[in-house]
């Protein structure tokens, strides 16, 4: 109940982006009962309706992706002074924001139900005939069970996911530098004993070199380099095979996919997934890699301000960005694919392809909304430290034209090379 009630106070803004959700969790569930409803219509044909299930797993990744992104940015999931008096700490506001992300999954699953009953006429008939209704099983009762199944699989895994992405962090957990300063003043090591200023801001020896006291001339050390890159380009090598040897194989039946995929679909369908789950894993040590590039060679203040701020949310937009860049591949590919030619592709799976489109964007512009709100301390002391408006701005699009001028041709070589195998 409390819950529901901190939900409905949001601001318009974060209703917002939860009916984007509750939408994407919607056109989702009206997928999967599609399917359903496919393999009703068709009890003969079980290899195209695995098939169908198959390709609904893609907009399920979206959309649980897209619920996860909105709960990181939920203000409602924040730790304030004074919540952890009133019984809110931190494990309350994950379970907080995991019920959040279930009410707005499970109306989207609502949704999609009572959409998926008008169409198929059990609410007040049949609106339309013929073709149309030949994934909608009309002449065949509905399984209820079967279909709810299917409903709860969006709002549990998403809630799952949004409680496993903002769980309490364990104090101590990660790898901690503590201060050498008020050590050696107790010690009567060189430095300055005592100095309340030296043990509070980290003045004093260096932690690896003890030796060496920091001179707060020198620049900052660099931010650690995510290790995902490795891990990543071994992936989509691995997905771009499994594509190329699908390729060769012959058609599933009962796939509504054009006969210029020459191959399995479902083999396209998982190297795909490879292909997308390489970029996520590299996105971010190629942005934190677009940071370095932006500071390297004698840079000034407007590249040092760019490059560190790219280097510090690289965790946190860099995943996004590679979804983006693996469905701006695949896009592309199918383009390449099908120039001169009259694409066949069924409506549902265009419908589910702007689907995960619109999820992989939406995801990325929430991404970027919650790294803002992660620069707003900062931004604001700068702005005080009198920094000129104009120099965040063009920081920000520095930092926007050296993503675009990195991902921009990732995007495209990833596309080539998925195209050559389906264009055979």
């Amino acid at each position: 109940m409390l819950a529901l009630r901190l939900a409905r106070g949001a601001h318009p803004l974060v209703q917002l982006r939860r009916l984007l959700v509750a939408a994407a969790s919607a056109g989702t569930g009206f997928l999967l009962l599609s399917a359903l409803g496919y393999a009703m219509a068709h009890p003969d044909a079980s290899t195209g309706s695995v098939l169908r299930l198959l390709w609904c797993l893609a907009p399920v990744a979206a959309t649980v992706h897209l619920a996860v992104a909105v709960a990181r940015t939920d203000p409602g999931t924040r730790p304030r002074p004074g919540l952890a008096a009133v019984g809110l700490g931190p494990g309350r506001l994950m379970a907080f924001s995991a019920v959040t992300t279930a009410l707005s999954t499970t109306l989207g699953s609502l949704l999609a139900l009572l959409v998926f009953l008008h169409l198929r006429g059990d609410l007040t008939g049949t609106p339309f005939d013929g073709t149309t209704t030949a994934f909608l099983a009309a002449d065949q009762p509905l399984p209820l069970p079967a279909a709810l199944t299917l409903l709860l699989l969006v709002p549990l895994t998403a809630s799952a996911a949004s409680a496993v992405a903002l769980r309490p962090r364990i104090a101590g957990s990660g790898r901690t530098v503590r201060p050498r300063a008020d050590a050696a003043g107790i010690s009567g090591a060189p430095g300055t004993p005592g100095d309340p200023a030296a043990a509070t801001t980290g003045a004093g020896p260096d932690t690896d070199h003890p030796d060496s006291p920091v001179d707060p001339r020198l620049p900052a050390p660099p931010l650690p380099a995510p290790a995902g890159l490795p891990w990543g380009t071994a992936v989509v090598a691995a997905g771009l095979a499994v594509e190329s040897y699908s390729s060769r194989s012959g058609a599933a039946p009962g796939s509504d996919l054009t006969s210029r995929f020459a191959g399995s679909p479902a083999g396209v369908l998982g190297g795909w997934a490879l292909t997308a789950l390489g970029l996520a894993l590299a996105g971010p040590a190629l942005t934190h890699l677009c940071g370095w590039l932006l500071q390297a060679v004698r840079p000034g203040a407007l590249r040092l301000l760019a490059g560190r701020g790219l280097q510090g949310e690289a965790r946190r937009i860099g995943r996004p960005l590679g979804v983006v860049c693996a469905v701006a591949s695949g896009a592309y590919a199918v383009a390449t694919v099908y120039a001169g030619a009259r694409p066949s592709i069924g409506p549902l799976s265009t419908f589910g392809a702007l689907l995960v489109a619109g999820c992989a964007v939406a995801t990325l512009f929430t991404a970027a909304l919650e790294t803002k709100q992660a620069r707003a301390d900062t931004t604001a002391a700068l702005l005080r430290l009198g920094a000129p408006a104009s120099v965040l701005r063009n920081a920000a699009l520095l930092r926007a034209g050296v993503l675009l001028a990195v991902f921009g041709p990732l995007t495209w070589l990833v596309a080539e090379l998925a195209a050559v195998p389906l264009a055979r």
